[in-house]
């Protein structure tokens, strides 16, 4: 039983860092490769560095997409794309 006594700090610890940190990253990281999947032609998108435009191709080889924005067309790994900004730009607007 003392054994166990000096190790519990340490084991709750691990286990309070597990939900808190590791849990919801882990989460996050599902849905944000959920996301880059379920991309389509026409979505408005905005990347992590804050460049808005539309999908205009998909490329599921190299995992890459060509965005139309007003300066013209780029190309983008789908990991660039920012998934929180994306969902509320496409979010219809509460009246």
């Amino acid at each position: 039983m003392g054994d166990i006594g000096q190790f519990l700090p340490m084991i709750l610890i691990f286990v309070v860092a597990y939900f808190f940190m590791i849990r919801p990253q882990m989460k996050r990281q599902k849905d944000e490769k959920k996301f880059s999947a379920e991309l389509k032609r026409g979505d408005r998108v905005i990347t992590k560095s804050g460049l808005h435009g539309k999908v205009v191709d998909l490329n599921d080889k190299d995992f890459s997409c060509v965005i139309e924005t007003m300066a013209g067309k780029l190309k983008f790994d789908r990991s660039a794309i920012s998934m929180e900004m994306s969902t509320k730009l496409n979010a219809p607007e509460k009246k």
